[in-house]
């Protein structure tokens, strides 16, 4: 605790040791979600993957971030497990994706409008 004294009262205290106590657990975790992860140029050309497998950990981060649930993903990827898939979207938080972004104009937009064509001119009977 940091104390600044003006006359004989306190005017300013600030207290770091919560903030240095969370700032500690999270590079922890940090460190510990990065001994999981491994990035090889021979494994999907260096694509950060799960240790022991080829599963990529952006994949599962986008899976989760579209809807997927946990048993979803294990069911698709059985070599995985619930640690692994909570650390997904933190790794890719941490270390994202380098290069430029993909552009998707049309993502977020509606259809512009909808055309129907008759089929009677398509089918014919013999």
């Amino acid at each position: 605790m940091n104390e600044l004294t003006v006359g004989d009262g306190t005017a300013l205290r600030v207290e770091i040791r919560p903030a240095r106590r969370k700032v500690e657990s999270q590079l922890k975790q940090l460190a510990r979600i990065e001994r999981m992860v491994a990035s090889d140029p021979e494994i999907l050309r260096g694509a950060p993957v799960f240790k022991g497998t080829r599963i990529p950990v952006d994949l599962v981060a986008d899976m989760l971030s579209q809807g997927a649930t946990e048993d979803e993903i294990l069911e698709g990827y059985p070599t995985l497990d619930r640690e692994k898939i909570a650390i997904a979207p933190l790794y890719m938080r941490a270390f994202p994706r380098r290069g430029r972004p993909s552009r998707r104009p049309w993502r977020g937009k509606k259809p512009s409008g909808q055309r129907s064509f008759p089929l009677r001119g398509i089918l014919t009977t013999a």
